[in-house]
């Protein structure tokens, strides 16, 4: 059955991924972000949003989900970390994706069954240096996962996935050789990194029906680097 969502950031990496299945699978989609112009000949429906200064966005009547890409990979030691920094992630993952819900909650909640999906970070769960703004930023994102899924149960589920480093524009300067792909790899315990793709069938698993009992959770898409210690 076909359904109505919206997807934040849906230009590039996973939310470009997850617009391109969902459209796949007969969905009708309304698509926001910096460069609309991208998506002029995919048939979708695009208004201009940007995180760093969000404005206002006009949706359907009714949406049966919405998930928020928008992020930020800024690392630095804490000592060079400024004021300014800790300010830009938090608008661009935290502040941006409040103002996306807020606008789209009357929609959301003409559903009666919709699904809201974010993103953290595997850096909330698995400390690493050089994270600490991100980390911080998202950590939030997870809290609010949790506080809206119980704020908006029964009518609207919210999830989160928290992903280990994927394969996107925004992380290429961390896999632009062979050499840092295979060091990034080994990392984790399955021996890889993260697909767009692959995290865009997560995306569509949440917004499913088959995943109709699960709200309040944070999916820990890591290549098991989170939990696992391999030898």
């Amino acid at each position: 059955m076909s359904k109505t969502f919206a997807v934040i950031g849906g230009n590039s990496g996973i939310g470009l991924a997850t617009l391109q299945r969902l459209k796949s699978a007969g969905h009708q989609l309304h698509v926001a972000g910096r460069k609309v112009e991208a998506l002029a000949d995919t048939q979708v429906t695009a208004q201009f949003f940007d995180a760093t200064s969000p404005s206002a966005l006009v949706w359907p009547e009714k949406l049966d989900g919405l998930i928020y890409c928008p992020g930020t990979i800024q690392l630095k030691p804490f000592h060079r970390l400024t004021a300014e920094d800790f300010q830009k992630d938090f608008q661009v993952n935290v502040l941006g994706a409040v103002a996306a819900l807020q606008s789209a909650l009357p929609a959301l909640k003409a559903s009666g069954n919709a699904s809201v999906v974010l993103f953290s970070t595997v850096a909330v769960a698995q400390g690493m240096p050089m994270h600490a703004s991100i980390a911080a930023a998202k950590g939030a994102i997870e809290g609010l996962t949790r506080s809206l899924a119980a704020e908006w149960a029964p009518v609207i589920r919210v999830n989160a996935i928290a992903p280990s480093l994927t394969d996107t524009a925004l992380a290429s300067f961390l896999l632009n050789s062979d050499l840092k792909k295979e060091a990034s790899a080994k990392r984790h315990p399955l021996q890889r990194v993260g697909v767009p793709d692959d995290a865009a069938q997560l995306v569509g698993y949440l917004l499913s029906d088959a995943a109709k009992f699960m709200t309040g959770q944070v999916l820990h898409w890591d290549g098991g680097l989170s939990s696992v210690r391999s030898l």
